[in-house]
């Protein structure tokens, strides 16, 4: 009999990895990253940390780039970002 719920568990789907919580998955890994946010006014690259708990300016032009919340900082309308690779 095989259940909906029958996943192997060596070799777990991403999807599932990524809902658990980060010291309960297979293979521990933060949630936290940093990014680079491009400013939407003089397209400066600023390096942010996603879970920053200040608000981080552009270093040249002094527009907000993000503000921070409970969690994760929210971005401001207009800026972009790439998840900086390991």
């Amino acid at each position: 009999m095989v259940l909906a719920q029958d996943v192997d568990l060596m070799n777990p789907p991403k999807e599932l990895e990524d809902r658990k919580h980060k010291l309960k998955r297979l293979v521990q890994s933060p949630n936290s990253f940093f990014m680079d946010v491009k400013c939407q006014g003089c397209f400066n690259i600023t390096t942010v940390f996603s879970h920053s708990q200040t608000v981080v300016l552009c270093g040249s032009c002094s527009a907000v780039l993000c503000q921070p919340t409970g969690g994760k900082a929210r971005l401001t309308e207009g800026c972009s970002f790439r998840a900086k690779q390991i």
